[in-house]
């Protein structure tokens, strides 16, 4: 058990990193896309944009 929890601690680690909310924004806009994908919408643009709002969001708050 203690592998398994180990393992899931590295997982979580690398996907959530020093920040939840910027790994919540990602899930969150690949969520969007994934439902404008399939409501037949041109959506290859709309996880780029999300993602470099979140980076210039994040680089904000980094220097305050």
């Amino acid at each position: 058990m203690t592998r398994l929890r180990a393992a899931w601690l590295a997982i979580w680690d690398f996907v959530v990193g020093d920040d939840w909310r910027l790994a919540l924004g990602v899930v969150l806009a690949l969520g969007v896309t994934a439902l404008a994908a399939s409501a037949g919408a041109a959506a290859w643009w709309i996880t780029p944009v999300v993602i470099a709002a979140l980076l210039g969001l994040s680089v904000w708050r980094a220097a305050r």
